[in-house]
């Protein structure tokens, strides 16, 4: 029997995304424009399947040629014959989808695998059996005999993500370990380069040991092209090692990106999106992060667009390493009366940020006011959706030149509904108040989150000509009383010296940001909340934060000591600054459940949320900020690695607890989105049902014109690869 970890279950949530009248009042230019991004975005995505695990591509090529020529319904007669059950053949059809849904076979929030919850020999029977293998037999017999096993297999190094062995990726070749991480990002800050679109392999040639730091581009060339002055590409010698930077990693890929972005440009509705895609296409082209950045400059500058998007190796938290971007693209139409709350909240943000708990010179010189806005999504490809993001992740264009904030509102309107008995340790009453306020509560916290969470906080930089961004003689440390003694060098980044718990570490910033700043009544009236509303929208905020902190344990791996979701990693720490509190503020305890299983309850008192609450968070929050302001990556990962532990002992006995939140787990819903397509002039919507079935449907007819290519591409990348993964 397969542990429940490790599949999906047949009831697994799954809603369509909405936006058919989004995209209905579009102009025809625009229409064109969200189409062309949108290809260029679904393409980008097959990325993440070649970023996720080895066999990622091959499960989904076999995948796409099954249900190309069957569709779930015609197939359904094929796995009956031979001789799956109705409950069977569903398992697989949810296996299908969530392969799709999450770009690969391990889950994209907690980064765990998954495999089919029916037998190996009943899936072979139903690949052998299927109109693809009867009409391509030896290819289909190859690409099922080269994955199978990969499928299955639930060794301890391949149940989660992780690097060495902590577990699978494929962001490193299998012989690296954290040493060479390490190692290779020293060698990429000598040279000025970001990790974010590139890939390591390691390999020994005689007595020498060489890495190659691979680029995400189109261009193989690795000499100076296009009119660049010289090539980041070429062998250097580094710490007595050999590094060699070389183009081309995803070539195929990136360049049907930019073969669909430059489509796009002819419908783009200025300047600034003109300039945006021609840098973004240098930028998949060669390989150039900083093409890409300059791309998000005149993104920023684009305000207020009906269409909103954004592509790119974008975020690091399923790099074992914190530093290296998972592909993803996003296109989306602006849903204007929401938008209007978040304009709200960036009007009132330099009145807010004063009250966050950090001196005035730990925050930045001028808050640079954002775009904020609320988006219906149309198109959202890469391994999974958020309910809001905050953009660009680089430091140096935030710091001096802004940035944006989105919040998904398509996403947010079906991802948390639920139903009272699926609402687990919570007290009867408390269910009530959270399934009212839940959705309410949590569009505070994803606005302060993303606008005044990640849109805060300086941090101190010495840049290479000896030159500081803050008064030394002045600047004292509000920890200690004595001076700031550490600070950022050159081209160091947050995420370059945090490595490993960057993202976790900058999530819990965020996070606590949100719970300190809707205590605030101004922030509540902007959303509409007064009164008691407002009271009940603050206490289940708080009451969800701590619930979820709980809720994450499932995403801790006891075996390698490690978290394998940054976000809940992050509210689990907040649990436990809560918790530690004391005075009551929160109580956590084991309870037997009415069926006679472990259970548990958290409560938080809220007469106490204003006081005990506010003041954890105002100490916890001030000592996040400064150690991350300051670059004390040794204070910061004391103070992190400390609430981050799961154990045994103590008041509560986390372990024990872990596999109670297993026992009772609810699987994150899947989302099934709208493909576009060009019918003489017009843009076309094809919308799907929310369902298995209209999931699988959505891939089968998202790549059909150029499907054969497109698969014998995946296979090939991943065939000249395959080599590289083993330790």
């Amino acid at each position: 029997m397969v542990d429940s970890q490790y599949y999906l279950p047949n009831s697994i949530g799954i809603s369509a995304l909405d936006c058919a009248e989004a995209f209905r009042l579009l102009s025809p230019q625009e229409k064109m424009y969200a189409h062309y991004l949108s290809r260029a975005a679904w393409y980008g995505g097959l990325a993440v399947l070649l970023q996720t695990s080895p066999e990622s591509a091959n499960i989904f090529v076999l995948l796409q040629r099954m249900f190309r020529k069957q569709t779930p319904a015609q197939l359904e007669q094929v796995a009956t014959a031979a001789g799956l059950s109705a409950d069977e053949y569903k398992a697989f059809l949810v296996y299908a989808a969530g392969v799709y849904a999450n770009m690969g076979n391990y889950k994209s929030f907690g980064d765990t695998k998954f495999v089919p919850n029916l037998s190996k020999d009943k899936m072979g029977a139903l690949v052998k059996a299927s109109q693809a293998f009867q009409e391509q037999p030896a290819e289909m017999e190859t690409l099922w005999d080269g994955c199978s096993c990969l499928v299955y297999s639930l060794e301890d190094k391949q149940k989660q993500l992780g690097l060495g062995d902590k577990g699978i990726t494929t962001y490193f070749s299998g012989n690296c370990c954290l040493e060479d991480a390490e190692l290779a990002q020293k060698f990429l800050d000598s040279k000025k380069l970001s990790a974010y679109n590139t890939r390591l392999f390691k390999k020994d040639v005689g007595a020498k040991t060489c890495y190659e730091v691979r680029l995400a581009s189109a261009v193989k060339k690795d000499c100076a092209v296009d009119g660049e002055c010289e090539t980041c590409c070429g062998t250097f010698s580094f710490e007595d090692k050999e590094f060699t930077v070389k183009r081309g990693d995803y070539a195929p890929i990136m360049e049907k990106v930019c073969f669909y972005l430059e489509k796009a440009q002819a419908y783009a509705a200025n300047e600034n999106q003109r300039r945006m895609i021609e840098e973004y296409r240098r930028s998949f082209s060669l390989g150039s992060v900083e093409a890409h950045k300059e791309g998000s400059r005149f993104w920023i500058k684009d305000k207020g667009p009906i269409v909103e998007s954004y592509i790119g190796f974008i975020e690091s938290y399923r790099d074992p390493f914190g530093s290296r971007g998972e592909f993803e693209g996003f296109v989306a139409v602006v849903n204007k009366a929401m938008s209007e709350r978040f304009a709200k909240l960036v009007s009132s943000a330099e009145v807010l940020l004063p009250e966050l708990p950090w001196p005035r010179e730990f925050e930045k010189d001028k808050f640079l006011k954002p775009d904020f806005t609320s988006l219906d999504v149309l198109t959202f490809a890469g391994s999974g959706i958020p309910a809001g993001i905050n953009i660009p992740n680089y430091d140096d264009i935030r710091q001096s030149e802004g940035f944006k904030n989105v919040s998904l509102g398509n996403v947010l309107a079906v991802a948390y509904a639920t139903e009272k008995e699926k609402v687990t340790f919570l007290e009867e009453d408390d269910k009530d108040l959270f399934i009212k306020w839940k959705s309410p509560s949590f569009e505070v916290q994803v606005g302060l989150h993303e606008l005044l969470g990640h849109g805060s906080g300086k941090l101190f930089v010495q840049d290479d000509t000896g030159k500081f961004n803050f008064d030394r003689e002045k600047v004292v440390n509000p920890e200690t009383g004595e001076p700031v003694s550490s600070w950022y060098h050159g081209s160091e980044t947050w995420d370059s010296k945090f490595t490993t718990i960057a993202s976790s570490y900058e999530e819990c910033r965020a996070e606590c940001v949100g719970l300190y700043l809707c205590l605030n009544k101004e922030v509540l009236s902007i959303f509409g909340h007064s009164g008691q509303d407002a009271e009940d929208v603050v206490y289940v905020n708080w009451l969800s934060m701590v619930r979820a902190g709980l809720l994450g344990l499932e995403f801790y791996t006891p075996e390698s000591k490690s978290w394998r979701q940054a976000h809940m990693q992050a509210r689990f720490v907040i649990l436990r600054v809560l918790l530690e509190a004391g005075e009551g503020l929160v109580t956590l305890k084991e309870v037997t459940g009415t069926d006679g299983k472990p259970d548990a309850r958290i409560t938080i008192d809220r007469s106490k949320i204003y006081t005990v609450g506010k003041l954890a968070i105002h100490n916890f929050l001030c000592k996040l900020q400064v150690l991350k302001s300051t670059a004390d990556v040794d204070g910061g990962r004391a103070l992190y690695d400390k609430y981050s532990t799961v154990s045994d002992s103590g008041a509560h006995n986390f372990l024990r607890l872990r596999e109670t939140v297993i026992l009772r787990k609810e699987d994150r819903k899947m989302f099934v989105q709208a493909n576009t397509r060009v019918n003489g002039e017009k843009v076309e919507l094809q919308e799907y049902e929310g369902s298995v079935s209209g999931l699988i449907q959505s891939f089968t007819e998202r790549f059909q014109e150029d499907c054969e290519q497109l698969e014998s591409d995946l296979l090939e990348l991943s065939r000249a690869d395959s080599c590289c993964w083993c330790s």
